[in-house]
């Protein structure tokens, strides 16, 4: 693994944080990850125009420009030789007086192997359960992931694969991913609000609005388990299926035909970047 700490390249078993780090004693801290397609970062203005903005909206400085950030990301890209990387940009509260106080922000960046959802998880799909939660902050992408982690053995227990979350019957998203639903009357709807706003899904966004209508709204729990079709999306899994919600089967209990017709034009866009 290779990584770039506070100004300087270093191995990744030596990337360090001290206990001080506010994202140790109070996780604050925010991050972004993309990922590589033939060694080029993908995606990587719309990565780092969230990144940005999420250590803005943290009261977080960035010390980097865009530019100097997108040059150490392909240094590290370089270095690391890896035909498929995952990258990951981290912004810290810094080592803080009081362990309260935000200090000098710390940044760490890594490169490292990553696994991507492949064609064959794309027919078999995934399920899902759904939970009553809403995360704070839902628009800025923070390293609080306490409820995903505190759900995975109800997650196993269910035998489903991911969890979605509703509040006040109003679905948000998935921890680590957006949420699409088609309806019975080929409409494509996703939540507009109270979620973070995924780099795949503005990506989908885009590609879907040439083929049917799309509406960004809040979306009720009974009209996802009405869809017609039902997917998520995220960087590492790109366009994901669900076949099964609360025991409730989507469709056919297979993808799609929006839902493949979309997944074939993202994985077209993804290799003309």
């Amino acid at each position: 693994m290779s990584a770039y700490f506070n100004d300087t390249f270093i191995a990744g078993e030596e990337s360090k944080l001290h206990v001080a780090d506010l994202s140790i004693q109070r996780g604050y801290a925010v991050f972004d990850f993309c990922r590589t397609v033939n060694r080029k970062p993908l995606f990587i203005n719309d990565h780092l125009e969230r990144f940005f903005a999420s250590a803005a909206a943290m009261h977080l400085p960035v010390n980097k420009t865009k530019e100097e950030l997108i040059h150490i990301i392909g240094q590290l890209i370089q270095q690391s030789s890896l035909p498929e990387a995952g990258i990951r940009i981290m912004l810290t509260g810094g080592y803080s007086p009081d362990t309260y106080t935000p200090a000098v922000p710390n940044l760490l960046i890594t490169c490292n192997p990553v696994k991507t959802a492949t064609e064959a998880d794309f027919e078999k799909g995934v399920s899902v359960i759904s939970f009553e939660h809403q995360r704070e902050l839902p628009h800025i992408k923070t390293i609080n992931y306490t409820m995903a982690v505190w759900l995975q053995p109800l997650v196993k227990e269910k035998k489903a694969d991911d969890v979605l979350y509703h509040h006040n019957k109003i679905i948000t998203e998935f921890p680590r991913s957006n949420v699409f639903v088609v309806t019975k009357d080929n409409r494509l709807l996703t939540p507009a609000r109270n979620m973070l706003k995924g780099i795949t899904r503005k990506q989908v966004l885009s590609l879907a609005a040439a083929i049917l209508p799309v509406e960004e709204r809040d979306i009720h729990r009974e009209e996802v388990y009405e869809a017609a079709e039902l997917f998520l999306t995220s960087t590492s899994k790109k366009l994901m299926p669900v076949v099964r919600i609360d025991d409730i089967v989507i469709g056919e209990g297979k993808p799609g035909v929006i839902t493949r017709e979309l997944y074939r034009r993202f994985l077209e866009k993804e290799k003309n970047q």
